[in-house]
């Protein structure tokens, strides 16, 4: 079982096509540095495709998802900006799902 304490998702697209060590250099490049028992998410420039770096510990591992014909519900590009999110909103973005409205997200603070 891989452990995930954080999960950050990068609002700039990148390219898809990147194997392990091009996507680790990115989390770098983003985030500064690729913590232990940290997500990394990315999308490509339509939202179509989503990759997933993860810290185990010792290693990483790199993992893929695809959606057709529908797109991730992915927040606009922010230059320099990353987004933390929690286990119920990573599960419902890797579904699709509006993630934004999850857990905290989801509250109703302005009637």
């Amino acid at each position: 079982m891989i452990r995930i304490g954080a999960i950050w998702l990068a609002t700039q697209p990148t390219d898809i096509h990147a194997g392990t060590n091009t996507a680790l250099a990115r989390v770098v490049a983003v985030f500064g540095a690729a913590k232990p028992h940290c997500a990394y998410l990315f999308a490509n420039h339509r939202a179509t495709r989503m990759k997933v770096l993860v810290h185990d510990g010792i290693g990483v591992w790199l993992a893929a998802r695809r959606l057709n014909p529908v797109k991730f519900p992915w927040p606009g590009v922010r230059q320099g900006s990353e987004i933390q999110l929690d286990i119920e909103q990573l599960e419902a973005l890797v579904l699709g799902l509006p993630w934004q409205r999850v857990g905290a997200g989801g509250a109703i603070t302005l009637l």
